[in-house]
């Protein structure tokens, strides 16, 4: 698998060994070609973090030439990764930069960003956006109007297709549209929120029967437009 590795990795520094081996584990299910290095606890188990921890993650991480976003639980926890770096050579740490994001949900969008190789500005980002995703209490909003399949006078792509998940878009649909959309030249929307955020896609709450309004820009917005209709149509494998 090592040859397969998307380009930017990520370290899970947390206070916690079982927290940090379970944020991994999450994010790798949403995005099996990164690699995610869990970095939890002190070196005899207990709560707290590791130097020697930490700089071996780090390594594992950016061994062969990868890059790698560091993502933290808690304030000391940010200190150690720092110092490590501060200690390591300067290609290592040219390589590293440490996330100003929520662990988890910062953990999964930055692992599916990731999957799509894309570079290390944009996995950070990612990482850092995913805090404005979750950050801010939101009602139930009222569902989006039906439109008909075509191109708009404006050149926009519009598509509906109907959810047939039994669960709902979830966690791991949500990633696959992530996933599945990256190498298209086109902004796509679902129900008017960004579909390259899988953390946007969940927090819309679609359940089954739920009609999706999609809605896209670009040289390849078409094809990403029926590529999508056609993946929500099958649900995903799940039906």
């Amino acid at each position: 698998m090592t040859d397969e590795w998307a380009p930017v990795a990520l370290v899970l520094v947390s206070h916690s060994r079982e927290l940090a081996r379970g944020a991994a584990q999450v994010a790798g299910q949403m995005a099996p070609r990164v690699l995610v290095v869990p970095a939890g606890g002190t070196d005899d188990g207990g709560l707290g973090t590791s130097f020697d921890r930490v700089d071996a993650a780090l390594r594992e991480a950016t061994a062969d030439g990868r890059a790698a976003v560091v993502l933290t639980d808690l304030g000391s926890a940010v200190l150690t990764s720092e110092s490590v770096l501060e200690l390591a050579d300067d290609d290592l740490a040219a390589r590293v930069r440490i996330a100003d994001a929520p662990f988890v949900e910062g953990a999964v969008a930055a692992a599916v960003t990731a999957h799509g190789r894309a570079d290390l500005a944009a996995v950070l980002a990612s990482a850092q956006d995913a805090a404005a995703s979750f950050g801010a209490a939101s009602g139930a909003s009222e569902p989006a109007a039906p439109v008909a399949s075509g191109t708009a006078p404006d050149g926009e792509v519009r598509a509906t297709a109907v959810l047939r998940n039994p669960l709902g878009l979830h966690a791991r649909p949500a990633a696959l549209v992530v996933r599945m959309l990256a190498p298209y030249d086109a902004a796509v929307q679902v129900d008017g929120v960004n579909a390259a955020s899988v953390l946007d896609l969940m927090k819309l709450g679609a359940v089954q029967g739920d009609v999706l309004t999609i809605t896209a820009q670009g040289p390849q917005a078409s094809d990403a437009v029926a590529r999508l209709v056609a993946d929500v149509e099958a649900g995903f494998g799940e039906v």
